[in-house]
């Protein structure tokens, strides 16, 4: 029989997708409102990835990447999910969202994005919400899955997910 070990805090990270002419740092300060201090922002560049969002949200989309200063329970997830689709409503026009919002956390082993939709790799968490491992840690890098987003993937984001993860490390260690 396994024991049952007290759960691990976890690293609050966000994926912001947005369309042209949105005003980013109100959508920061909207988030921020939501989750506490953002405390690094990756560089914003260009989502042309996938024209999964053309239709809704337009052409010249923009991405960046946020992380929120201390640590969450990682069963705070699904509510955390909930929230940012609520924010992505209040910026929408004449239906259509004008912002994506992914939220997820880091640990040493992972990034875990949520999702409202189920597919084979993810795992119900709780209130119609997934969990999804898009990168694991190992051999002192993150590794990408068959399903990992493009945008995930890139040396920007990688960069960034590795600065979020020491800091992560750090505020673990004196979280114990």
């Amino acid at each position: 029989m396994g024991t049952i070990r007290d759960i691990q805090p976890v690293k609050l990270i966000c994926g912001l997708t947005f369309a042209e002419g949105v005003d980013v740092d109100r959508v920061i300060a909207d988030v921020e409102d939501a989750f506490g201090t953002v405390e690094e922002r990756s560089p914003v560049f260009e989502f042309a990835f996938t024209r999964y969002y053309r239709e809704e949200m337009g052409d010249n989309l923009k991405k960046l990447f946020l992380s929120f200063a201390g640590l969450i329970h990682p069963g705070q997830l699904p509510s955390i999910k909930i929230t940012t689709n609520r924010i992505e409503q209040t910026w929408s026009t004449e239906g259509k969202r004008t912002i994506n919002l992914d939220p997820g956390y880091i640990t040493g082993a992972k990034l875990v994005l949520a999702s409202t939709k189920d597919f084979a790799h993810r795992i119900f968490l709780a209130e119609g919400i997934y969990g999804d491992v898009q990168l694991r840690f190992r051999q002192n890098r993150f590794w990408k899955e068959e399903w990992t987003f493009p945008d995930y993937q890139t040396d920007e984001a990688m960069a960034f997910f590795h600065r979020v993860r020491e800091r992560y490390i750090q505020e673990e260690k004196g979280h114990d």
